[in-house]
Parts: C-alpha cells; sequence; structure tokens
C-alpha cells in the first residue's frame, strides 16, 4: 500500500522563502516596488505611487553586490529588501511587500534577514529612514524595535542621505531616521 499525500490545508498560507536575490529577480524587484508604492495613494503621497521604479542597472550594481534579499512565495517575489553597508551598521535602502501579502509578517522577516548579515559583517545596528506619520511606516518600525534618531545623533553618512534625498526633491520634515540594535542570533 502506498502512502497517499498529504492533503494541504486551503485555510494556511503558502510558505515564504528568503534568499539573496540573482540578477534573474531585478524585472520582479522592480515590479514589488510598484505594486507596494501603491499604498501610499491612501496617505496622500501620490507621487510615490506614481513614481518610477529603480532603474535595472542600479538593482543588478545591489544584486551584484549581495545587497538585497528577496522574499518567495510559490516560486514568486512578494517582497525585498535592499541595504547598504555603513560602518558598522547596515543601512535599510527600500524594503517592499507586495499588498496581497502584506501582514504576514513578511517586512520584520526580511528585516531579520539583515540582522543576519548584519551579524555576520560584524555590524551593531541597523538603520533606515521612513516616513513619520505614516501608519506601516514609523509605527510599524517602532514595534518591531527600531528607534527614532534625533537630527543630533544623525552622523555625517545619515546626513549625506538626507542631503541626497533633498538634491532629489524628496520633503525630509516628512521622513525619520531609525535604528534598532542588530539582534542576537536566535532571537529573529
Amino acid at each position: 500500500m502506498s502512502a497517499e499525500p498529504l492533503p494541504t490545508n486551503p485555510m494556511q498560507p503558502p510558505v515564504v522563502h528568503y534568499r539573496p536575490a540573482v540578477p534573474e529577480d531585478v524585472p520582479s524587484i522592480r515590479v514589488v516596488e510598484c505594486e507596494a508604492a501603491q499604498r501610499f495613494v491612501s496617505v496622500g503621497l501620490t507621487g510615490i505611487a506614481a513614481a518610477r521604479p529603480m532603474d535595472a542597472p542600479f538593482v543588478l550594481k545591489k544584486v551584484g553586490a549581495s545587497e538585497v534579499i528577496v522574499a518567495q512565495c510559490d516560486g514568486e517575489c512578494v517582497g525585498f529588501v535592499m541595504f547598504a553597508m555603513l560602518r558598522a551598521r547596515i543601512y535599510v535602502e527600500a524594503l517592499d511587500v507586495v499588498p496581497q501579502h502584506a501582514g504576514r509578517r513578511i517586512g520584520a522577516a526580511l528585516l531579520d534577514q539583515v540582522d543576519v548579515r548584519a551579524r555576520e559583517t560584524g555590524a551593531t545596528y541597523v538603520d533606515l529612514s521612513t516616513f513619520r506619520h505614516v501608519p506601516w511606516n514609523t509605527p510599524y518600525y517602532q514595534r518591531l524595535g527600531f528607534s527614532v534618531l534625533e537630527d543630533d545623533e544623525l552622523d555625517a553618512a545619515l546626513l549625506r542621505i538626507r542631503n541626497l534625498r533633498i538634491a532629489r526633491g524628496v520633503d525630509e520634515t516628512k521622513r525619520v531616521f531609525m535604528r534598532r540594535v542588530v539582534k542576537p542570533a536566535g532571537h529573529e
């Protein structure tokens, strides 16, 4: 008598896998970015929703530098985190999850993957910049252990990031830098 496969539970969401991005992920990463940006329409930030995705050569460069991790569900990219190595820390440049998969802790798990990378490189902090009053931004990151950095706590690297965004026309008065200590292994 052969064993039959166990039926899957239709009420249980599909499993999400996390892995470093590969060049073939670049188009999907750009699609995820566009889809995730549509949420900003609901809070009046229509310019974000209308913005073009990151240029493919830039994304490819970040993938080549091992600075992008993707979340995959049923073989499809449903989220990603892009980051940069700074002195003694990692700076999260982008964290996006498609709206259909929001609320499944995919963003939190992607940030946990950044913590793994931080531990591997000896970084002690993870920094990011986000919108101050968007419900799925500052309050979300605070629930994940991030704290707001005051302006006098920003070092030259973070001030450079802020100034580059201002030069691109971003209203930095609506944004805030945040930081959390890298979680120890086993606390993801």
